[in-house]
């Protein structure tokens, strides 16, 4: 009785969290295989793969896949380097630097529709945004971002809010480091690159794999940025996989064809999940 007395206290929320998550799932999957458009509610009835089929060759859907690889490559590798680059930075003793790592990390909790209008409207506007005025007091035309690089920016916008996690990630991995490593090191003769090259860098490395494996689940589904700022224009040209989704469910109303394409985008995320694991597990070992 002793033995299944943990597990029968455990069951209600092991069934809750279990019906939390399969439940819309088999909901997304009954969805996808039936024709159900908001606009013709007389159209009805099983759709077999119609759905899919008909989301696969969406005009839009090859420009949000490739826009959606270019977000998560670009954004990976500026919040990455970057976040090395400002970890190695504040690692050193200086003063004030506990209220400069506090001012580096805040970025991450601004929520997402804040951080894209703070960066539409005070950031990037081409009249009165902080970068105009840069471009007008150097005597040169301002930039209409959001206009003439939607992808670019949207990718600014999600750096911006990313790098201070990747920097925390890296900054706290740097803690563990063995200094009287580095000072033999020294004593040896390597100088800083040297350092940098052979033993913070591989250090590091398992920082990184998690710092990828994260923002890589996480930025599959970006939405808020592109929703507040370009709307996922112009045209296609900022429109990612799951903006594609919404377009269908609430611009189009066909919630089957919206179906399939979550399934595809939960398909997407696992791949790319079951990649990373093994990366970081090959890391760790």
């Amino acid at each position: 009785m002793n033995r299944f007395l943990p597990r029968a206290l455990m069951a209600p929320a092991v069934i809750t969290l279990f019906l939390w998550m399969i439940v819309p799932l088999v909901m997304t999957i009954y969805f996808s295989l039936i024709r159900y458009n908001l606009m013709q509610p007389d159209v009805t009835g099983f759709a077999g793969i119609e759905n899919f089929e008909y989301f696969l060759t969406d005009p839009s859907f090859s420009v949000a896949v490739m826009n959606t690889v270019l977000l998560l490559g670009s954004v990976i590798v500026i919040t990455v380097i970057l976040g090395v680059a400002l970890a190695l930075l504040i690692d050193a003793p200086f003063p004030g630097r506990g209220l400069v790592r506090v001012l580096l990390i805040s970025p991450f909790f601004v929520m997402p529709t804040v951080n894209a209008l703070l960066w539409k409207h005070m950031m990037m506007n081409p009249i009165y945004g902080v970068l105009a005025q840069v471009w007008t007091f150097f005597g040169a035309q301002p930039v209409d971002w959001l206009t003439d690089f939607p992808l670019g920016s949207v990718i600014i916008m999600i750096s911006w809010q990313w790098l201070p996690f990747a920097t925390l990630i890296f900054m706290t991995s740097l803690q563990s480091l063995n200094r009287e490593q580095l000072e033999a090191a020294r004593m040896d003769g390597a100088n800083y690159l040297q350092q940098l090259r052979y033993m913070v860098l591989p250090h590091l490395g398992r920082s990184v794999a998690v710092v990828v494996m994260i923002e890589l689940i996480f930025l599959l589904s970006v939405f808020a940025e592109i929703f507040t700022t370009t709307g996922g224009g112009p045209g296609d040209a900022s429109t990612n996989v799951a903006f594609l989704i919404f377009k269908q469910a609430l611009l189009n109303f066909d919630a089957g064809v919206a179906s399939a394409g979550a399934l595809f985008a939960v398909v997407l995320a696992n791949i790319a999940a079951a990649f990373l694991i093994r990366m970081v597990g090959k890391n760790l070992d």
